[in-house]
């Protein structure tokens, strides 16, 4: 099965790079690449092949991915109690230094060997970020960034939308909508970030309930790997309900904002893929 999938994103990082390779010639400065997928559905995966394979073509290449610039877990407790107890759970908008990712992404073009460009590393395991000692570090400017994460592109909903909960962490943990509303605020400070990215990949599972499976999978290889803070079924039940709302509404709403929209099945093959 590894196998399978292995070969499917060696042939479709060498197709997305044959065409993107025109515009990623013509670019002055790095070309920013947006990969967008919900949790588990292999964005991480990809944008490694991809990277690998750009390397290969001579160009240099860079991932940036939006889970590595969450906030610390001390920086979440803060918000938990200035703003609203669910925010100690990362993920959701309003988790991410923002302005960070802004900052690096501005640095990149100028790396050298005298002004080095480095970024965070997040330890999900440990759920806060490594020491700054081992954060990725780069001394050339790239010809290609991958910026990778799972709300990539995605737009604030209607505040209308906000009304009704849609599970039971909200009904019980959110009656008044106070999370959910300063949330899809948050995302609104996310839409510089997304205007610097010269094109947007979105991998589009089938719905929610695979994205749930898919997940899992991931977390489940945390706990045989023995990672302090991995999350057993119940836990893992929970955690994925902050991202439902999220979820549901990139689901319906990102692949007509990409530029290429990969669809997967059920067991993760790939069904079609569609250049806007």
């Amino acid at each position: 099965m590894k196998d399978d999938a292995s070969t499917q994103n060696h042939a479709l990082a060498g197709h997305l790079l044959d065409h993107y390779a025109g515009r990623i010639a013509r670019t002055q400065g790095p070309y920013v690449l947006g990969l967008s997928g919900l949790q588990g559905s292999g964005k991480s995966t990809l944008a490694r092949v991809i990277k690998a394979q750009a390397e290969h073509r001579g160009w240099p290449t860079e991932v940036l991915s939006l889970d590595d610039f969450y906030y610390a877990r001390s920086e979440r407790e803060a918000l938990a109690q200035q703003v609203h107890p669910l925010l100690r759970t990362r993920g959701v908008p309003g988790t991410h230094e923002i302005e960070l990712l802004l900052s690096v992404l501005a640095a990149l073009p100028h790396a050298s060997e005298k002004f080095p460009v480095t970024w965070p590393r997040f330890d999900k395991g440990r759920d806060t970020r490594t020491p700054p000692s081992r954060w990725p570090r780069t001394t050339r400017p790239p010809r290609l960034v991958v910026v990778e994460g799972w709300a990539l592109g995605l737009r604030p909903q209607l505040e209308s939308a906000l009304d009704e909960p849609i599970n039971a962490l909200e009904r019980t943990e959110d009656p008044d909508g106070r999370w959910r509303h300063w949330v899809n605020k948050q995302l609104r400070a996310y839409q510089p970030l997304w205007r610097k990215l010269d094109a947007l990949i979105v991998l589009q599972a089938p719905n929610w309930e695979v994205i749930r499976e898919w997940r899992s999978e991931t977390e489940k290889e945390l706990l045989r790997r023995g990672a302090p803070l991995a999350m057993d079924k119940e836990a893992m039940k929970r955690f994925l309900a902050h991202f439902e709302r999220l979820s549901r509404h990139a689901l319906a709403t990102l692949p007509s904002l990409a530029d290429t929209c990969v669809e997967y099945d059920t067991h993760h093959h790939v069904t079609a893929l569609n250049h806007s």
